[in-house]
């Protein structure tokens, strides 16, 4: 893929970026492929996350906010921005004379997101935290892993990515839409906790009618269910499989070769347990490679356990073209797809150059 000029849905939209980590720098990553001009302010030396994958896309400028003449350049920067995006904690902004409200009196279009934890207020909004802790305040965390044991956390993905930067961009996209008819910019509060609760509302909406659990020994989405779980094989390997549904599952164990006998009583959970072990005595039989052969492409919702590396190289992964090589570096390519204005992989883009665009 090469680098284009003026594509992407968000074309146009201009966002300053404090520098910060984590979800952050991934929304900014999304906003930049869609087509935004985004220019992260660094402080000198960076904070030593440089990531030339979710820094792609960027014009950056080293600022030293603590200081009056980087305060002013600042200034100068987010009065012609559409969106600002700041992942400090609350006040911070406001003691260095950069809060929303500052900034908003000068530019009052603007749109001011602030990623953190806790959010804006509340008992813990001073608190130092990561990811874990965040999730583990709303019930998710609480719902993983097996009974007994304590939970591994699922990498920083359901906190910061999932309840974090998908809320900022979202909740930045709202803001802009909305401005459209007022004229007025706001501020966006995102809060991890409170995006991780609302990715939690299905099984909240359901346990009180007892057809879902989270309870890790009778949790059908979270491993317990012995039709969707992760399987080892011959080699090592893993294999998944998820056929929720009863033609999906008969489909699933006769093409494995089960016996009759797990055929009947799907839901049962008093069978799970014992389930479990023949379909794991099952998997154990072959290498992962033969139960790609049977299953893949098939009814059984299967797929292989891939390692990180591998994952490009899947033929599903690179007949959609979801892995780019650019700048040297095999990377996600821009998501989600657009018909008429794709998104597109940039590269460093020259600071200078981006900022008398917006003059």
């Amino acid at each position: 893929m090469t680098e284009q000029t003026g594509g992407g849905p968000l074309a146009g939209l201009r966002v300053v970026e404090f520098a910060s980590v984590g979800p952050g720098p991934h929304c900014a990553m999304l906003l930049a492929d869609l087509g935004a001009d985004v220019v992260r302010i660094d402080r000198e030396g960076g904070n030593g996350w440089a990531n030339p994958i979710v820094d792609r896309g960027r014009a950056a400028i080293t600022l030293d906010i603590r200081t009056e003449a980087g305060r002013a350049a600042s200034l100068a920067l987010t009065d012609k921005a559409d969106v600002v995006i700041e992942g400090f904690r609350p006040g911070v902004m406001e003691r260095l004379g950069l809060g929303p409200d500052v900034l908003r009196q000068r530019n009052p279009r603007l749109v001011y997101g602030r990623m953190t934890g806790w959010g804006q207020d509340g008992p813990l909004a001073q608190a130092a935290g990561h990811d874990i802790n965040y999730i583990a305040l709303t019930g998710a965390l609480a719902a993983m892993g097996e009974p007994g044991r304590a939970t591994l956390p699922p990498l920083n993905l359901v906190g910061d990515f999932g309840g974090g930067s998908m809320f900022l961009a979202f909740g930045l996209m709202a803001a802009l839409w909305e401005r459209e008819r007022s004229g007025q910019g706001q501020v966006v509060d995102a809060a991890i906790v409170d995006g991780v609760t609302s990715m939690m509302t299905m099984f909240a909406g359901l346990m009180p009618s007892g057809r879902i659990s989270v309870e890790r020994g009778d949790s059908l989405l979270g491993g317990a269910a012995p039709f969707y779980r992760c399987y080892l094989c011959a080699d090592g390997a893993q294999v998944s499989i998820g056929p929720l549904e009863p033609k999906f599952y008969a489909e699933l164990l006769e093409r494995i070769g089960a016996p009759d006998t797990l055929k009947a009583d799907q839901y049962v959970q008093a069978n799970w347990s014992q389930r479990a072990e023949q379909l794991a005595e099952i998997f154990a039989q072959r290498p992962a490679a033969d139960w790609t052969a049977i299953l893949e492409g098939t009814d059984a919702c299967f797929a292989p356990v891939l390692e990180l590396d591998a994952a490009p190289y899947h033929p599903h992964m690179r007949a959609r073209g979801t892995h780019v090589e650019h700048d040297g570096l095999l990377q996600a390519a821009p998501a989600p797809r657009f018909s008429r204005t794709p998104g597109q992989l940039r590269g460093p883009r020259d600071a200078q150059a981006v900022l008398e665009g917006w003059t």
